[in-house]
């Protein structure tokens, strides 16, 4: 019986500890233990080379998987379980990581598992109106579904796959190569470990047909352009039996006449006529919940000025909240004038003191005083 101290003992850890508290406790021990530290101390060595060679294992998920499992016996004379040949060393390695990672490490397992059918994609576009209250739409795609007639297995109705003879039903076949064993998918069966001998007629032994298929979406409210829907088993059906895949759907917002979007802010540009920035008063601004919003001006106010109205934006994906809504003022000069109106912007003018529009004021009077120094 071996005398040699646990593994986890040596680093002082519990079974359970993960990668990095193992790995801490290494780098403790290590810099402890280090034959630099303690010129000439055979034990320290020898600690030294112990909890390395206890690192080297439990650092790597599956050594350690072997390790919990089979204890460090199996580790011992230069591989799994050596001693009958080179041979007898690989199929040792095979057994220990077949028992728990399955058939790919060696021989002797089950047969390969049908593979999963592919995951299917498909674009859907919504109005931005729709993406901020939601909506259940249905949808219809072309899909490779289960072949009714024989329950997705591929066989002809009333018979089944029988087990195949070159490989056993293992999937997988073995050749020697020298002194290697190596492994290689079943070319009579593909790795299935079964053969069909009646296929199905409908399938033609594939256990799957194209077929259209309709189905609901729930389009939560919030979503944005991008946004993924995943329906669970609804993309391609596996092969002779194999789970299906899954259906993404991509969601695209269609442009809107009016708002721009940005997260859960809502953008929009309003022109306002230059009196009512002047003097101040409101506007209306309909939003996608289908409220009417009031938003005040204030006099004076200038080109590009945003005004925000709080909790009128896109409400929050999965959340609770809404975001806001931000108008964009534009003031417009007028371009048609009626004889009674341009009478009276002209008395205006002449009642103008330069005290009205301080910035333009202000930018002749720059104009004017760098004229002066460049004519000095």
């Amino acid at each position: 019986m071996s005398t040699e101290i646990d593994f986890y003992e040596l680093l002082g850890v519990e079974r359970t500890a993960d990668d990095k508290t193992i790995k801490s406790a290494y780098r403790r021990l290590a810099m402890k233990y280090h034959p630099d530290k303690n010129a000439g101390c055979k034990d320290s060595e020898g600690k030294f080379k112990a909890i390395s060679e206890a690192y080297d294992c439990l650092k790597d998920p599956q050594k350690r998987a072997a390790y919990d499992r089979f204890g460090r016996e199996g580790f011992q004379n230069g591989g799994f379980g050596g001693g009958a040949g080179a041979g007898a060393g690989f199929e040792g390695f095979s057994d220990i990581f077949e028992t728990i990672f399955g058939s790919g490490f060696g021989g002797g397992g089950q047969r390969q598992s049908a593979r999963r059918g592919a995951d299917l994609r498909f674009d859907l576009e919504i109005t931005l109106e729709e993406a901020y209250h939601g909506k259940k739409t249905e949808i219809t795609v072309d899909v490779s579904a289960s072949c009714d007639p024989c329950g997705g297995s591929g066989a002809k109705p009333g018979t089944s796959a029988k087990t195949c003879g070159q490989c056993g039903g293992r999937g997988q076949v073995r050749a020697q190569q020298g002194f290697f064993v190596v492994e290689r998918t079943c070319p009579a069966c593909h790795g299935a470990g079964q053969v069909i001998a009646e296929p199905c007629t409908s399938c033609r032994g594939e256990g799957r047909v194209d077929r259209e298929k309709t189905l609901e979406v729930n389009i939560p409210a919030g979503v944005d352009e991008g946004t993924r829907i995943r329906l669970s088993g609804e993309g391609e059906a596996g092969a002779r039996g194999a789970p299906s895949g899954d259906l993404y759907i991509f969601l695209h917002v269609r442009r809107h006449t009016l708002f721009e979007r940005e997260g859960t802010t809502l953008f929009c540009r309003a022109p306002i006529s230059f009196t009512t920035a002047s003097l101040g008063g409101s506007i209306t601004v309909p939003g996608l919940d289908k409220t009417e919003h009031e938003i005040r001006i204030p006099a004076g106010i200038q080109s590009g000025r945003q005004i925000r109205q709080r909790g009128a934006g896109m409400p929050v994906l999965q959340g609770r909240g809404q975001g806001d809504m931000v108008i964009q003022i534009d003031v417009e000069t007028p371009t048609k004038l009626t004889a009674r109106q341009k009478e009276l912007l002209e008395q205006f003018r002449e009642t103008e003191t330069g005290e009205e529009c301080p910035q333009s004021t202000g930018f002749f009077a720059k104009i004017k005083n760098m004229w002066d120094d460049l004519t000095d």
